[in-house]
């Protein structure tokens, strides 16, 4: 009897554990680069925040694929996806986190800096993350973790954010946004809030 008891509270442990360490990993990312196709987003001459997005979630999920990570993107070139669609895909993986990377655009040009967005509560924590990771990475403007209805966000079954990486509006971010120096610290930055959020989530910070 003791023995089994013994035994029994081995698994109960062992159950407890694996819980804490794996039951909050989240298995793929989903990244989506805003706009596409005839859809140029913000857009200053032949600045089209379509490009940039591209461009620096495709540098985001180059490093993390090095890193182990599985990744999919809603699109991978120049081409138009509805709002619906890039939701329904990233819901195809039931374990997974959802990062839709756009540029900022206003017609207030003396505005700047970078802010995330998240629908969720469940969501808070990856957008406090990511924003925090890029601001480390570039020391802008933080214009703050903020609650938004964005199509994307709110038809997301996963964890979600929005991020906007700066404002093609403006004429020295614009300059910068130019700049694949500029676009490579964003998708560090990006990437290093993903890292952070799974640490979270592995030792059960957040959900």
């Amino acid at each position: 009897m003791k023995t089994y008891k013994k035994k029994l509270i081995y698994i109960l442990v062992f159950l407890m554990t694996s819980a804490i360490t794996y039951g909050g990993k989240f298995s793929t990312v989903v990244l989506d680069a805003g706009h596409g196709g005839h859809d140029k987003g913000g857009s200053y001459g032949k600045v089209y925040e379509k490009h940039l997005a591209l461009d620096t979630t495709l540098r985001v999920d180059y490093m993390l694929r090095k890193m182990g990570y599985k990744t999919h993107l809603t699109r991978q070139s120049d081409v138009f996806i509805s709002l619906t669609k890039r939701a329904e895909i990233a819901n195809r993986f039931k374990n997974s986190i959802f990062i839709s990377v756009h540029y900022n655009y206003t017609y207030k040009k003396s505005i700047n800096g970078l802010e995330t967005f998240y629908y969720s509560g469940r969501s808070k924590p990856l957008a406090t993350y990511v924003q925090a990771g890029m601001l480390k990475k570039y020391r802008a403007n933080n214009r703050g973790v903020k609650y938004a209805r964005y199509a994307v966000l709110r038809r997301s079954n996963n964890p979600a954010c929005l991020v906007e990486c700066g404002f093609v509006s403006n004429y020295s971010e614009r300059k910068r946004c130019m700049q694949g120096w500029y676009r490579q610290k964003m998708a560090e930055g990006i990437v290093s809030g993903i890292v952070k959020y799974q640490d979270a989530r592995r030792r059960g910070y957040v959900n």
